[in-house]
């Protein structure tokens, strides 16, 4: 059978249902040829992968965040310290992928092991934002929403610890969602902060996203985490909904919040209206104590986790002559500002001396949150607040830490709490993307992809 030759443009445009629906018609070597294509010629300037997979076989092409393994491919987390490690076995999510007929073309660029929120911390530099490229991607799956966005590919994977899949989807204008904890396996993602971690997808569509989430989703062995849920994240794709109640919440309005979002917060509120459904302002006041939770919590499972790179296993290995010196030059030289900032702030609050004041009363305050979130989902579906308070900013304009870890106000209490939370576009703020986040409780996945879905229907048929 004579292959279809598909061009850049065209390519470009496909969504993933219609990728897949290509690929049955015996073309899909005409799909990663493309996607190549357009690697090649878009990414000497948004620097969305780290590694291109030249020999990628037919199939569905997909790109996979640099911290999730594949087979025979570099996995570096965007970081020194793992030059030269090469995957000897694929993560579940790619086992998977592979199985139903995805190609993986490359690795996408991230924050050095998935700590940041805007690609800058990348041992590759940073991913630049096709909508304007002086901007970032957003972070830490800048790479996997830059490569979706540009069209570089149908669809990629991302991992999310704080927002690293909704954020960057949001600077970027296009679907990410992030899964109940459980659902996905993380057997194959180096870790960061194993309660708080999920992968999940970043599309162009939300559809998209229930469709992958049918194919990475399921308990894994592997994972002692994952959770036994036969959930058909398709259901209510489609479909008309019956009125659903949303609480808005009232700090999407605080000084902070650019004055361009909050306007977007408030056309999705009357949008919403019009369509029919219950919108009411909620007060969410826990959520101001969520970024200070989150970064103790985190960085103290990053101290541990990442104290398994050390010089002797893998990676990086500077030499020395006694081995604790090994260690230190090694970690030294092979981990970033940013990666040393988060091991030294875990390793303080893990300390005998301050892990009562700190890490135990952090956990406290988490459950205080989740308790919360589950209080205001007695009376309402979903929670909505836009993805991040700011729209993509310029690359290099942002160096205090404290600013950058705010940007995750919004998105970090779906972690801290495991619930699934997607980010869809909706508009733009002069020329730049916004993003607005619908929360559900646990395990409630369908039902925000659908309601998700429902909105981006509409808007669609509204001409927005």
């Amino acid at each position: 059978m004579e292959e279809r030759v598909l061009n850049s443009e065209e390519f470009k445009k496909l969504t993933l249902k219609e990728a897949i629906q290509f690929a049955k018609s015996d073309d899909s070597g005409a799909l990663v040829k493309s996607a190549l294509e357009v690697i090649e010629k878009e990414d000497k300037i948004l620097n969305a992968f780290i590694s291109v997979n030249k020999q990628a076989p037919s199939g569905v092409p997909i790109g996979i965040k640099d911290n999730i393994n594949v087979q025979g491919i570099e996995t570096t987390c965007a970081s020194k310290i793992l030059k030269g490690y090469v995957a000897t076995y694929d993560a579940t999510v790619v086992k998977k992928l592979k199985e139903n007929g995805f190609s993986v073309v490359g690795k996408t660029n991230l924050d050095e092991f998935a700590m940041g929120a805007s690609t800058e911390y990348s041992a590759f530099g940073p991913t630049r934002n096709p909508h304007d490229t002086e901007r970032v991607a957003g972070g830490s799956s800048g790479g996997s929403a830059a490569a979706v966005a540009s069209g570089e590919v149908v669809a990629a994977l991302g991992s999310d610890t704080g927002g690293s899949i909704r954020q960057p989807a949001a600077f970027c204008g296009v679907v990410g969602f992030k899964p109940s904890y459980g659902l996905v396996s993380r057997y194959g993602l180096v870790a960061f902060a194993s309660s708080l971690d999920q992968i999940g997808p970043i599309t162009k569509t939300v559809e998209d996203s229930a469709i992958l989430m049918n194919i990475i989703a399921g308990k894994d062995e592997k994972d002692s985490t994952t959770v036994d849920r036969k959930i058909d994240f398709t259901q209510f794709i489609g479909k008309e909904l019956p009125k659903m109640k949303i609480a808005v919440a009232k700090q999407s309005f605080n000084e902070g919040v650019e004055e361009g979002v909050k306007e977007k917060v408030n056309e999705f509120i009357k949008f919403v209206d019009s369509l029919g459904h219950s919108v009411d302002i909620v007060d969410l006041d826990e959520i101001k104590y969520s970024v200070a939770t989150y970064y103790i919590i985190a960085p103290a499972e990053v101290s541990s986790n990442l104290s398994r790179f050390d010089g002797v296993k893998y990676g990086l290995r500077v030499s020395a002559e006694g081995l604790r010196e090994m260690y230190e030059k090694t970690r030294g030289m092979g981990f970033g500002d940013e990666v040393k900032r988060r091991i030294l702030i875990g390793t303080f609050t893990l300390s005998a001396a301050y892990y009562d004041a700190y890490f135990e009363k952090a956990q406290k305050v988490r459950r205080k949150i989740s308790m919360k979130l589950n209080n205001v989902f007695e009376r309402y579906d979903f929670i909505v607040t836009p993805t991040s308070p700011i729209v993509a900013f310029k690359i290099g304009s942002v160096s205090d830490p404290l600013v950058y870890y705010m940007m995750d106000i919004f998105t970090i209490p779906a972690n801290l709490a495991g619930l699934p939370a997607i980010s869809i576009p909706f508009g733009k703020v002069e020329h730049l993307p916004v993003g607005i986040q619908i929360m559900g409780p646990r395990f409630s996945d369908a039902k925000v992809l659908g309601f998700a879905d429902y909105i981006e229907r509409h808007l669609k048929e509204k001409g927005a």
